[in-house]
């Protein structure tokens, strides 16, 4: 079990890192970018182990606020941290085990989700929108394809 899928599966927390995460164990830091057609940049990779080594505390504990119910493909919630500014948003299997998770320290929580074919659009109350592709968030999906 990954360090992600361990913190998930032990009460639904996530590290607080603007970051995508992976259940395999893969992490990327993000972005969000006002103005960028995608809205979400993924940057670096990085290893969230060495980080929680650092501070095992900088984690948060989540609340779906939102959930949109994908059948047999799972489901995929939004909501908020414990923080009021924090946001995250997330594609579970339909036993609600992680596939992956992206969090926010600043989005704000984000408390409805669209769903179009395979692309996911999940609305923050800071009055913005995000879409990520369901299958691999790395894949940014311009505004033409909303």
């Amino acid at each position: 079990m990954t360090t992600i899928e361990r913190l998930w599966e032990e009460g639904y927390q996530l590290p607080i890192e603007d970051a995508l995460h992976f259940a395999d164990g893969r992490s990327y830091e993000v972005a969000l970018i006002s103005g960028a057609p995608a809205r979400l940049a993924v940057l670096d990779p990085f290893d969230l182990d060495a980080m929680l080594a650092e501070n095992p505390a900088w984690v948060s504990s989540v609340d779906g606020r939102a959930v949109a119910d994908l059948g047999d493909r799972g489901l995929l919630w939004g909501g908020e941290g414990s923080y009021g500014s924090e946001g995250f948003i997330v594609r579970l299997t339909t036993d609600r085990k992680l596939i992956w998770a992206i969090f926010f320290a600043e989005s704000n929580p984000f408390t409805r989700i669209r769903v179009l074919g395979n692309v996911a659009i999940f609305y923050s109350t800071a009055e913005f929108e995000l879409a990520v592709d369901i299958d691999d968030p790395r894949n940014p999906v311009p505004p033409g394809q909303r």
